[in-house]
């Protein structure tokens, strides 16, 4: 496969669980000033690990303070539930929080999953495969919405990332709509969804090379082992073809420390090619 051209990017999604506004406002703060590309939060209302009924604030309300606290990362949820909110309010929503932060939005979103959300907000939960066409059914609402508005996003178009790997429905979905697709798969798996992804692409007629492969990293550690070092994580990813990679923290401190050797492992592979 051929090695993308475009530059590697870090993001950093600042789980909004366990933590106080000020302790996650204050993560943004370090996340930017280490030099991250991007940062993103998550669209849950509970916690999804920890204490389930611990601390935990909501999504796109927090992505409007964030554009307004911030100057240069780019922003977004990593993902945003299609099941939350009607298109159209979601369309005026990114377009609000693009302007707010002068063109820096990234619209992640997917079907949605996580039950109890759905359960104790009043969503009819369905099936995988009903949430995935609700969402098919979305997206080109949401970008009609966009050109209706008066104004119009800051970005033509605003970026869309979508998340899952599913090679029926959600690989269509990127192919047809998103400008990013977020997967947390690595090695033959990757391999294999990208080549399905890339069939897709060849049915609607978009070319592969609009979408950029982005990698969930940096969580190896999670059952007790030190996570890997970026050069051995990150260049099996980037062979493959991915060039964004982001990894997870959580409240109350937001661990920052295994991020910077990622920024410096960007910055040395963008300095050789």
């Amino acid at each position: 496969m051929t090695t993308p051209t475009r530059p590697v990017t870090i993001g950093v999604q600042l789980q909004p669980q366990h933590a106080t506004y000020a302790q996650i406002r204050d993560a943004a703060r370090r996340a930017e000033d280490l030099g991250v590309d991007v940062i993103y939060n998550w669209d849950h209302f509970y916690p999804l690990y920890g204490d389930p009924d611990g601390a935990h604030l909501e999504c796109w309300t927090m992505l409007a303070a964030w554009a307004e606290q911030t100057s240069r990362v780019r922003l977004g949820a990593l993902v945003t539930c299609n099941s939350y909110r009607n298109p159209e309010l979601l369309a005026d929503m990114a377009r609000t929080v693009d302007h707010i932060s002068d063109g820096r939005l990234v619209l992640g979103i997917g079907s949605g999953w996580f039950e109890r959300d759905y359960d104790e907000y009043g969503y009819e939960f369905g099936t995988a495969g009903s949430r995935l066409d609700d969402l098919a059914a979305a997206m080109p609402r949401i970008k009609d919405r966009w050109r209706k508005l008066n104004p119009r996003p800051v970005q033509d178009p605003i970026p869309v990332l979508v998340g899952g790997g599913g090679e029926r429905k959600t690989l269509r979905i990127v192919a047809e709509h998103a400008q990013v697709w977020h997967s947390f798969t690595a090695g033959e798996e990757l391999a294999h969804k990208i080549e399905v992804l890339h069939q897709h692409c060849t049915t609607v007629g978009r070319d592969p090379q609009e979408i950029e492969i982005s990698c969930g990293v940096g969580g190896r550690g999670r059952d007790g082992r030190e996570p890997l070092a970026p050069e051995e994580e990150g260049r099996p990813l980037l062979d493959l073809g991915a060039t964004a990679f982001t990894m997870g923290v959580s409240g109350p401190d937001h661990d920052l420390s295994h991020v910077e050797a990622w920024v410096r492992w960007r910055d040395e592979v963008n300095a050789d090619r």
